[in-house]
């Protein structure tokens, strides 16, 4: 069984086994692409994995790995957006790339990266939705050896890329508000990591009516809440982040206590064997 370690090697090389087509999620359709077309999607979706992944030493250091892989891209709307973000990742000094991670995706709610607390918030629902995830990926041989919660979007993107556009990118249609409301927040916020997550909203279905007006709804009321949350999910999972004041209380969308710092999976099994800070 597959395990949800992001390595890069495997992130700038050619997928070489693929997989058989997947039926896609109802209302979302997935795209029907030439066997090229999705070579190229798959890489673009492992970019974009690592890219929102904490920038640690190893990665800091492949940096010029990532920008030559971008820059040979083939050309596209999103090839464009993520040669803008490889422009500032390289011109940052690494201690400024950390500081920025964790002040953009674990200290502020509107921008962080589990999936699911958009459309569930802080309820027994997404206790239910990790748990409904974490067997997907099981279902299709995949394990993500307990490194992060599986909402995570880099481990959420790296399952996308390993099973193709219909069962694989089905989480991330689901979560296309979610989606959308993080890049939003990234540009209101004027982060570069708003380039990624444009670059991820171009391989997705254009949003409706019904998102835009979703999205404009969680930004004035901020995601469900209720007393109890993940109980549930806590009770199968030994690895969670879910600290006293982490969520935003009713009527809030900050949290009121700064959120853990989060982490994915070690790039190597020495480079590093926690998951969090």
């Amino acid at each position: 069984m597959a395990t949800a370690k992001c390595s890069l090697h495997t992130t700038i090389a050619v997928v070489a086994v693929r997989r058989p087509a997947a039926r896609s999620t109802p209302g979302r359709p997935a795209p029907r692409l030439a066997p090229e077309e999705a070579g190229a999607r798959t890489l673009l979706l492992r970019l974009c994995s690592l890219l929102l992944q904490y920038p640690d030493a190893e990665l800091a250091a492949a940096r010029p790995v990532l920008t030559s892989t971008v820059a040979a891209l083939p050309p596209s709307t999103a090839a464009g957006y993520l040669a803008e973000f490889t422009t500032w990742l390289t011109a940052e000094e690494p201690d400024a790339l950390e500081r920025h991670y964790v002040e953009t995706f674990d200290l502020r709610r509107r921008s962080s990266l589990y999936l699911t607390y958009y459309l569930h918030g802080d309820t027994r629902r997404r206790g239910m939705a990790l748990l409904t995830l974490n067997q997907r990926y099981r279902a299709a041989g995949w394990d993500t050896d307990g490194g992060e919660l599986p909402d995570h979007l880099p481990v959420v993107l790296e399952f996308a890329a390993l099973v193709g556009p219909g069962a694989g990118e089905a989480p991330l249609r689901q979560h296309r508000r979610g989606l959308e409301l993080v890049h939003r927040a990234l540009t209101d916020a004027g982060s570069p990591y708003r380039h990624v997550l444009g670059a991820l909203l171009t391989l997705l279905p254009p949003a409706t009516v019904a998102d835009r007006a979703e999205v404009a709804r969680l930004v004035a009321e901020g995601p469900p809440d209720e007393e109890v949350g993940l109980d549930l999910y806590r009770t199968h999972s030994a690895y969670g982040p879910y600290g006293e004041g982490e969520f935003a209380p009713p009527g809030a969308f900050e949290p009121p206590l700064p959120a853990v710092p989060t982490r994915v999976p070690p790039l190597t099994p020495t480079s590093r064997t926690e998951g969090r800070r």
